[in-house]
C-alpha cells in the first residue's frame, strides 16, 4: 500500500511521507468520524449530508477502479474498488431509509454509534482509494461544522469571546432565528454543490 499523497489539483505532485502516513491515516479516521458527529444535532441533516457524500464516493470508487478511466484522469487504481462502489451504494441506500424516519420531526435517531460509524466508514474509503485531501472537499459541509466547534472553543479559551452564538454551526444558525428545516435544506444544497465539485477536480491536472 502506497504512501504517497495525492492532491486534488496537482495531481503529478504526489509527496511520499513514509511512516508518516500512519498518523496522517489515524487523523482522517478521527476526524472524519467526529466531523459526521458533530452535524448530527438537527433531524435529518447528518444523515442527508452523509447520503450525498456517499453517493459522491460511489462515483470515486468507481472509476478508481476502472483500469481506462483511472489512467485517463491520473488516478491511482485500486483494483479492489468494485467492491467499495457497492458498499457505498448500499450506505447511499441504507442513508435514504434511515432518513425516512429521522426526517423533520424525526421518529428514530442514530446516535454517536451511528454517527461515529458512518463518519469513520467515509475516512476509510477516502483512505482505500487513495483520495484522503479529497475528502474535506466531498464533505465540506462536516468540516466546517468541526471547524465551528474548534474556533469557538479556542476563540474562548484564548481571549474570553465567542466568535459563534452557538456551535457547531447549525445551532448558531438557529440562534440567529432559522427555522429548523431550513438550515437542513440550506446546508443539503451547499453539501450537493461541494459533492459536485470534487467530481469536476478529477479532471483538473
Amino acid at each position: 500500500y502506497s504512501s504517497e499523497i495525492i492532491f486534488p489539483f496537482f495531481k503529478q505532485f504526489t509527496p511520499d511521507i513514509g511512516w508518516l502516513y500512519v498518523p496522517f491515516a489515524v487523523l482522517v479516521l478521527v476526524f472524519s468520524s467526529n466531523a459526521v458527529n458533530l452535524t448530527d444535532g438537527l433531524d435529518g441533516l447528518a444523515i442527508s449530508i452523509f447520503t450525498v457524500a456517499a453517493g459522491a464516493f460511489t462515483a470515486l470508487t468507481y472509476v478508481s477502479g476502472h483500469a481506462a478511466i483511472a489512467e485517463f484522469l491520473l488516478l491511482v487504481r485500486f483494483p479492489p474498488a468494485g467492491e467499495l462502489t457497492i458498499f457505498c451504494g448500499s450506505l447511499v441506500g441504507a442513508g435514504l431509509g434511515f432518513l425516512w424516519y429521522n426526517s423533520y420531526p424525526a421518529d428514530v435517531f442514530m446516535g454517536d454509534v451511528g454517527s461515529l460509524a458512518l463518519g469513520g466508514a467515509l475516512g476509510t474509503v477516502a483512505l482505500l482509494i487513495k483520495q484522503e485531501l479529497l475528502l474535506p472537499i466531498v464533505g465540506a459541509v462536516f468540516v466546517l461544522e468541526a471547524l465551528s466547534v474548534i474556533v469557538q472553543v479556542g476563540s474562548f479559551k484564548l481571549t474570553g469571546r465567542r466568535v459563534f452564538r452557538m456551535a457547531p454551526l447549525h445551532h448558531h444558525y438557529e440562534q440567529i432565528g432559522w427555522s429548523e428545516p431550513k438550515i437542513i435544506s440550506r446546508f443539503l444544497i451547499a453539501a450537493v454543490v461541494f459533492a459536485l465539485f470534487s467530481l469536476t477536480t478529477l479532471k483538473l491536472r
